[in-house]
């Protein structure tokens, strides 16, 4: 199910809403929150709710055996073991094609070829998402940082939950624990305007700009090898502001649908192209993931606390599996290493150069640098991301996006909103009578553009 559906906005959404204000104790909460993210969940495909009830389980057994362990070897072996099947499953389920093709193409290149076999694997919507729930939860236990809940139905309501199960953000038990302890308490119209106002921000974002954005762009990727120099940088461009609006737009919907009900979702962009430095723009972009992969593999590498040369290769590996973890492809493992070697260059350049870069230099290299690892994000084969990067920097004649006055609009809009205007939590979410009128008409656009067109997915959801 999307959150840009009719059958969402209309139906699940305002049934699950009802319900939830209606019932009066943790548990049934608890309860609710759990069967409607699976029906949520399920509208996809129901039988992966299977796999996400097992994960659940495998984390929840976890954390009591942590809860009740005598000593740390035993909660570091439960800790271990629910790691290892959580990594196992999301490793079988979107690794294993990716691992048997690498393995022939070494062979292969050796002189060796050897006859492969691919299985037929869905990939489950979600799975990097929730996975890295269940990790985050029986990692912090095992730490001390948070109490595991003796409450089943605690524990599968913040997995499953709906507004940020499929596509973040990252939300940690700790994060939004006080709220699911005081679910019972908590107060149905304290947040409802800044909710609802949250939710049409996002979905304004989504509707209006990334899928208006990906109607012209979309076709034109198919043809990028007949773009010019003009016409790449539209693609680079285009694609750009296509994620960001998307992803934030999903997040602001996530934070937003969250506090209609009651629970804070953290904030997940903290406008990333406004960053000065390539470590600034992880500071903001795809909050909950970058400040996962820091506290639960960049640190535990060593993070700066071992030299400088460690400290890069540490970078590097985070980055690298950073970029693994969004798909499995070699596209992304060099997205991931370009943002590596960025990030060293800039920590080379912070400790060794006295020199203070403008302001608005340091934003132009960083957001030149994010377009150019854009490019490679968007591909699906590196000798595809090759060619349009090096016509971007070469003069070569070519096609144009068409409608290309269309979608130079667009990137111009959202150049403004992305580079000067405040962001969706900056904003005064007060509902004045002006600004009801606004977001009236907002909803009214975004629901005859969803009418009028199919229902476009969020872009990480195949992540």
């Amino acid at each position: 199910m999307l959150f840009n559906s009719v059958i969402f906005i209309f139906a699940f959404l305002p049934v699950t809403y009802f319900v939830y204000w209606r019932l009066k104790t943790k548990t049934s909460r608890y309860i609710w929150l759990t069967a409607t993210g699976y029906v949520f969940y399920g509208w996809w495909n129901a039988k992966f709710c299977l796999l996400m009830l097992f994960s659940t389980l495998v984390s929840y057994i976890a954390g009591r055996a942590i809860l009740s362990a005598n000593t740390q070897i035993q909660k570091k072996r439960a800790m271990l073991i629910a790691v290892v099947i959580d990594l196992t499953l999301l490793g079988f389920f979107k690794y294993y094609n990716f691992f048997i093709d690498s393995v022939a193409a070494v062979f292969s290149a050796a002189g060796a070829p050897i006859p492969i076999t691919h299985l037929n694997i869905i990939l489950p919507v979600g799975i990097s998402f929730y996975t890295f729930h269940t990790m985050s939860y029986v990692i912090d236990a095992y730490r001390g940082v948070i109490k595991p809940t003796k409450n089943f139905f605690e524990f599968s309501c913040y997995v499953s939950l709906f507004s940020q199960l499929v596509a973040g953000p990252i939300v940690r038990f700790r994060q939004i624990e006080d709220d699911l302890e005081n679910i019972d308490k908590s107060n149905q119209f304290a947040k409802i305007e800044e909710g609802i106002s949250i939710f049409l921000i996002g979905l304004s974002k989504k509707v209006l700009i990334a899928d208006s954005i990906a109607t012209i762009i979309d076709p034109a990727f198919k043809n990028a090898g007949l773009m010019g120099t003009e016409g790449s940088w539209l693609l680079a461009l285009g694609y750009t502001y296509q994620l960001y609006f998307d992803f934030s737009g999903y997040s602001d919907m996530a934070v937003g649908l969250g506090l209609m009900f009651g629970i804070r979702i953290p904030q997940n962009f903290n406008s990333p192209y406004k960053a000065v430095s390539i470590s600034d723009f992880w500071r903001r972009w795809h909050i909950s993931l970058s400040t996962w992969l820091r506290d639960y593999l960049y640190i535990p590498l060593g993070g700066n606390r071992r030299g400088e040369v460690r400290t890069h290769v540490n970078l590097l590996i985070t980055m690298l599996l950073g970029g693994l973890w969004h798909g499995a492809n070699w596209t992304f493992i060099v997205w991931g290493a370009f943002h590596g070697v960025l990030l060293t260059i800039n920590n080379l350049f912070k400790n060794h150069v006295s020199i203070q870069l403008p302001k608005f230099i340091g934003q132009f290299i960083t957001f030149l640098c994010v377009v150019i690892g854009w490019v490679y994000f968007r591909s699906e084969i590196l000798g595809h991301a090759n060619a349009v990067i090096d016509k971007m920097f070469s003069m070569q004649s070519g096609l144009l996006p068409q409608p290309v006055g269309s979608l130079v609009g667009f990137i111009f809009i959202a150049g403004l909103i992305a580079h000067i205007a405040p962001n969706t939590m900056e904003l005064k979410h007060r509902w004045r009578p002006a600004m009801a009128y606004v977001f009236a008409g907002l909803f009214l656009l975004c629901m005859f553009r969803i009418i009028a067109n199919e229902n476009s997915p969020f872009l990480y959801f195949q992540f």
